[in-house]
């Protein structure tokens, strides 16, 4: 059975995931209509849809896919509120990478 796999990525990681479907955790810094960037590990330009509610200064986690100008556009959104320790994100985030054949398929 095929379980559709959203590795989790910080900004770094946005070029190895081009058209592929992502978890990535960040703190909303700027939200501009349509779009938002959030703070993870560097700045991401977020598409959003119109079920997303942002905060800024919230973390939100965001499931999507990258496009070709490693922007992500939002399929999922989800707000974390303001209490996120994104050195433990960090940590999660590194770890997924260093072994990745537990969390998720290479390809």
């Amino acid at each position: 059975m095929d379980h559709l796999q959203t590795p989790r990525i910080l900004a770094p990681h946005l070029s190895n995931f081009q058209h592929k479907l992502v978890r990535i955790l960040g703190k909303v810094v700027e939200l501009r209509g349509e779009t938002a960037v959030i703070d993870a590990g560097g700045n991401v330009d977020v598409i959003l849809n119109r079920d997303c509610h942002l905060a800024v200064g919230h973390a939100v986690e965001v499931i999507g896919k990258v496009d070709g100008n490693l922007h992500v556009k939002v399929q999922a959104a989800t707000d974390f509120g303001t209490n996120i320790d994104f050195n433990a994100v960090q940590a999660v985030v590194e770890a997924t990478h260093r072994h990745r054949e537990i969390f998720y398929d290479a390809d």
